[in-house]
């Protein structure tokens, strides 16, 4: 039996466990420190209060260290590692995976791990670009992981950034293994028949015309994100190509007054905000779109927005700092960077993204190129991986 353990049900995880077990028959067992992901929780980048509409909890075994019902704590960084010693003790895995190094659960989640003498795999959004360190940060950085990595049997990484950054750490070739950052496509309608069906629906239930170039934005409403660069942005097309686009803002959060004050002021945006939507509910929205928009600044580990973009057939615009774009964003193919924090690059590249609008051809180059990061795929990398330490353990 392989122990997962994390903070919570997370929607991008639960069915790779699924898979695990139920396609490569290893018993897994998620040690979860709350269940606030299912009951309902407030998230204050959001601003929103809800619960995910997909079932987080089947085809594998869920343990809860504390439930919010009795108490329990309704936010990532008030979750408590107590009793994780004890139920790993009760459970007896053959060997334990952990998903991350911060918050403080997780560090106490690998002494814990060790402590097993069991094989330990881990698997993470690691990289290094997503924020600026000093050299005296970085070395102390390189120090703590070079030291968790060397202790774990087998390192998983998500992508390319994840990837290099093992290496840099000198991380041995042997230990490494591709298990990509997916998104579960069971949700959505996602092929071509959905969008025949739904676009020019959608559109006319949002007020949007149908000879409008539409750019969706779809993720928290923060500058972090860069939300208020794509405006910015758009401010410095030409009249004519400015009046003709709309932008669809897919969420919440603490900008949302700004980003209709700042689209008001001359030269104006046409904008439609629709709010925070759940997992069964966003095929519609990118269907309507024409390009997804990804302008963060930092802190973007990956951008799973653009997995569930480009199962759509849907191209993107991202930032360099978006930690997809090496391994889904071809330039002229599924969508194209811009420089981070650039409104005059973002500019450029929606120019250069025009091209790939509205044709067959990308749709059917975005689906392929993010086929590759599948759950199938990732739960094939933990299975490969709980084998090897297993069989050699």
């Amino acid at each position: 039996m392989l122990a997962v353990i994390e903070t919570h049900p997370i929607q991008y995880h639960a069915p790779v466990y699924r898979a695990v077990q139920s396609e490569f028959g290893i018993s897994v067992t998620a040690i979860y420190g709350s269940d606030f992901s299912v009951v309902g929780y407030r998230d204050h980048e959001f601003g929103e209060t809800f619960a995910w509409d997909t079932d987080l909890l089947a085809g594998y075994q869920p343990v809860f260290l504390s439930r919010v019902s009795e108490g329990g704590p309704r936010a990532v960084d008030t979750v408590s590692a107590r009793g994780l010693d004890q139920t790993l003790r009760r459970l007896a895995p053959r060997a334990t995976m952990v998903c991350g190094y911060s918050p403080r659960f997780h560090q106490i989640a690998m002494i814990q791990a060790w402590r097993t003498r069991r094989p330990v795999l881990f698997r993470a959004e690691t990289t290094d670009h997503a924020r600026p360190r000093g050299r005296f940060k970085t070395w102390l950085r390189d120090r703590a992981l070079g030291s968790i990595y060397a202790r774990c049997d087998r390192l998983l990484y998500v992508g390319q950034r994840s990837y290099q950054h093992y290496k840099r750490l000198a991380c041995p070739e042997e230990k490494l293994i591709f298990s990509p950052y997916c998104v579960d496509t069971t949700p959505f309608v996602a092929e071509e028949a959905g969008r025949a069906s739904m676009r020019a629906t959608t559109r006319e239930r949002m007020g949007i015309a149908t000879d409008r170039t539409v750019l969706l934005f779809s993720g928290k409403l923060s500058s972090r994100k860069g939300a208020d660069l794509l405006l910015r942005a758009i401010k410095q097309m030409p009249t004519e190509r400015r009046n003709a686009t709309v932008v669809l803002f897919l969420g919440s959060g603490d900008l949302r007054r700004a980003l209709a004050e700042d689209a008001g002021r001359p030269p104006r945006v046409s904008v439609v905000f629709a709010g925070f939507q759940n997992q069964s509910q966003l095929s519609a929205y990118y269907h309507a779109a024409d390009l997804l928009v990804l302008p963060s600044r930092h802190s973007e580990t990956w951008g799973l927005v653009v997995n569930e973009a480009l199962h759509h057939g849907l191209p993107c615009v991202v930032s360099a700092d978006v930690g997809c774009s090496p391994d889904l964003i071809a330039a002229g193919g599924t969508g194209e960077t811009f420089d981070t924090g650039s409104e005059v690059g973002l500019a450029a590249a929606l120019r250069r993204a025009e091209a790939l609008i509205d044709s067959a051809d990308v749709r059917d180059r975005c689906r392929a190129v993010v086929d590759r990061y599948s759950v199938q795929r990732a739960a094939a990398g933990i299975a490969q991986a709980y084998t090897a330490v297993v069989g050699s353990a």
